[in-house]
């Protein structure tokens, strides 16, 4: 097949293979085509058949309430994609008229910018012309131009010298200066939160280090390499309990004996923590005042002078004989042992710049390629790793060209960066001081969690607290600038890579629906609209999301977002990418199977599914829709769901149902009820109806290692046929269908 499509069309061998495969797949269509059934031709028993020639039946209800629906929304504004990083030299291939078109295609709207340069702990540069804070030695905190000059094509990362956590969720890479065995090299944290910068007391925003000694140990002593500046009061405390990073409310931080310090002089302390030896695997310095003095970058930059600074870090006891046993391995690399840090200071320079990290599309290329739309797009900013100036002068640039802005992101991940609430926060309001300085305009947002199905926790404060979100929206209420928050973001891969059943089809409706309730509960204002930026099935790659499952997946975690009052969506990515190993084998993130030169293929079962939603569940242009509960009583015998729908009255006056049938083996045919239960009437489909579908029968996914392929790789069905209250639909099994037609019955 694959050389069939490659080879010239003058063959004649390709020739007759072309005409044969064509008359295969016309009697292929005919017979996977949907059937719609009378309910004279339905069996009479009232058990449901189990083969597809007499499929199950399940009615579908409606509430068709006028007033009652669950949300409204604009498809040119709810449903959109993203661009993210693409490995160096990757740009020039995607943003090609043939990717583009084929990208689009798919029928997304708005698009995102995704930005992962925070996840690796590094500066973006999102121009590369700028000022440096320490011009002559090309270092420091760099400014982007906001003066339009050259076309903007590439942008790239510059990791931080003065990192202190060795890994997070998106980085295995690089290493910690605090165990990293380099006398030269400190950890230093982030100028911005200091009283300088938020205006507040430095112990309302303690910083803090932790040690992972990967076991438990018996710790009596602690040493300590302090760089300037350096803390006079910190406490040394140990972790009873589980993990402290990934389960924060399931153990206590618990002050050493002696751990408490009140005259830090910096230089090399040797703190006696107990007089016997502690068990511990975690270890945390919390500092709460610093000695505000210069670091080694010098006096000019009153950045430099503030924070806390630590060359490096030893743990341990001392043997019988006198001598100090050291539990802290010292490498430059992830074989160190593990620390992790509060903050980390944005300086760097020039040199620092890692071609390796990936090549994010320049600004102007987004913007002019025809990525946009046409349409306003999201653009992030750096937060965790930037300056407030830099983002203020980025958002400068892209209003002089301009170019339209629908939402500015702010960060990327704090959760998934172990930053506290309120460091975040404390951020936040210096970054959208600076924007709304140059445009009051704009609507910011975040915190962009990276991905989470249940409320995110963190170590409590003092009066107990341990909701991330919670505690972020009581900040900036008591600072009186809620108003500055026009949007609550996150991002959404709710299962892990290796893990992935069938079964978790049935649960996808109630993790979306569950995670928006929780924010809300978080104390999220009613007013404040719910993004997701970033979705597919997992944060990793596994070979589902190229099967059959991946597109089911798709339509039950978009529809259900809308259904449950979300307000915009954004899957990801547009852009295609080569096949990847992943678990369960080979697939890929994007829209189509690509080779290393990005030639396409062929497409993913995640791509028909956008375009059923996109092209046919909704009708394109910028009117409202509005979206009605829809439920089906069909479950198994594990009491599942079998069919989930949502069901939406477009603006041309037609009635679109999109409808999941999640059984492997099993078609099922549905009755379509529309209830008006306040008037006590019933509607149906009435005339023409349009019955589009995509399932298992067009769409079969081959692992076969870096050759994996689909086929069959078809476009969903479409039929036409005339409906009346006795019509009944099959749904395919494993399929996504999409039922579109005017509705009788529900007016006098």
């Amino acid at each position: 097949m694959n050389y069939c499509r490659d080879a010239p069309t003058k063959s004649s061998f390709c020739g007759k293979f072309r005409r044969v495969c064509l008359a295969a797949l016309a009697l292929a269509f005919s017979l996977a085509a949907p059937q719609v059934f009378s309910q004279d031709a339905l069996p009479n028993h009232a058990e449901p058949a189990t083969d597809t020639a007499s499929p199950q039946v399940t009615t579908v209800r409606v509430d068709a309430t006028p007033g009652q629906e669950t949300n409204s929304f604009i498809p040119d504004r709810a449903l959109g994609s993203s661009i993210d990083v693409l490995p160096e030299g990757d740009v020039d291939k995607v943003y090609t008229d043939q990717i583009l078109k084929e990208s689009l295609s798919a029928g997304w709207g708005p698009i995102t910018y995704r930005n992962n340069s925070e996840l690796r702990m590094a500066a973006w540069h999102w121009n590369s012309h700028g000022t440096w804070s320490d011009a002559g030695h090309q270092a420091g905190y760099f400014t982007g131009s906001k003066e339009p000059g050259e076309m903007l094509r590439h942008s790239y990362s510059y990791p931080l010298p003065h990192r202190g956590t060795t890994r997070n969720g998106g980085t295995e890479s690089g290493f910690s200066r605090l165990t990293d065995g380099d006398p030269n090299t400190y950890w230093k944290s982030n100028p911005y939160l200091t009283s300088r910068f938020t205006g507040e007391d430095d112990s309302l925003h303690p910083q803090w280090v932790i040690i992972d000694l990967g076991a438990t140990e018996r710790i009596a002593i602690l040493k300590i390499v302090w760089a300037e500046p350096f803390a006079r009061k910190y406490d040394v405390q140990y972790w009873s309990g589980e993990d402290p990073i990934t389960k924060p409310t399931a153990g206590v931080w618990t002050l050493f004996p002696q751990g408490n310090i009140t005259d830090g002089k910096g230089g090399f302390a040797i703190l006696k923590l107990a007089a016997s030896a502690v068990q511990a695997r975690f270890i945390r310095i919390w500092m709460t005042e610093s000695s505000n003095t210069c670091d080694t970058h010098g006096p000019e930059d009153p950045r430099n002078c503030v924070g806390y600074a630590i060359h490096e870090i030893y743990a341990g006891n001392f043997s019988d004989d006198g001598h100090f046993v050291d539990l802290i391995r010292h490498t430059p690399d992830q074989g160190q042992t593990a620390t992790y840090c509060s903050s980390i200071d944005p300086w760097h320079s020039a040199s620092d710049l890692d071609l390796r990290a990936g090549d994010h599309t320049g600004l102007d290329l987004f913007y002019t390629s025809g990525i946009t739309n046409h349409l306003p797009a999201m653009i992030p900013v750096t937060l965790l790793y930037g300056t407030p100036d830099d983002s203020a002068a980025q958002i400068a640039y892209i209003q002089k060209r301009g170019y339209p802005i629908s939402y500015v992101e702010m960060g990327e991940e704090p959760d998934g960066q172990d930053i506290l609430p309120e460091d975040y926060a404390a951020l936040y309001l210096q970054w959208a001081t600076a924007i709304h300085r140059a445009d009051p305009s704009l609507k910011l947002g975040g915190p962009v969690f990276e991905g989470v199905n249940e409320d995110i926790q963190v170590w409590p404060d003092a009066q107990g607290r341990t909701s991330w979100l919670g505690r972020f929206l009581d900040y900036l209420k008591s600072h009186g600038r809620i108003s500055d928050f026009a949007f609550m973001s996150f991002e959404h891969y709710p299962y892990p890579p290796c893990q992935i059943t069938w079964s978790d089809l049935y649960r996808e409706p109630q993790l979306v629906s569950h995670i928006l309730q929780v924010w809300r509960e978080d104390g999220l204002p009613g007013n404040v609209p719910m993004f997701i930026t970033e979705s597919n099935l997992s944060w990793g790659q596994t070979q589902p999301m190229t099967e059959i499952f991946g597109a089911l997946w798709l339509a039950d975690n978009a529809g259900a977002f809308l259904a449950a009052a979300g307000n915009v969506f954004y899957h990801s990515p547009i852009q295609p990418e080569p096949l990847r190993s992943g678990c369960r084998g080979w697939g890929t993130y994007g829209n189509f199977v690509t080779d290393a030169t990005f030639q396409i293929k062929g497409h993913t079962s995640q791509y028909f599914a956008s375009q059923l939603i996109n092209l046919e569940w909704v009708e394109q242009g910028g009117k409202i829709h509005k979206i009605f509960t829809a439920a089906s009583d069909l479950r198994d015998d594990a009491a599942h769901v079998l069919v989930t729908a949502y069901a939406v009255l477009r603006p041309d006056d037609q009635w679109s149902l999109m409808l999941v049938n999640k059984d492997q083996s099993n078609a099922h045919a549905v009755r379509i009820v529309f209830d008006a239960l306040g008037a006590h009437r019933h509607g149906y489909f009435s005339g023409s109806v349009d019955m589009i579908t995509f399932g298992s029968e067009q769409y079969v996914w081959h692992s076969e290692g870096p050759n994996s392929y689909a086929d069959p790789d078809n476009p969903p069905v479409t039929t036409s046929m005339l409906a009346s209250t006795e019509t009944l639909f099959t749904l395919p099994k494993a399929s996504v269908t999409v039922l579109r037609g005017k509705v009788a019955g529900l007016t006098h």
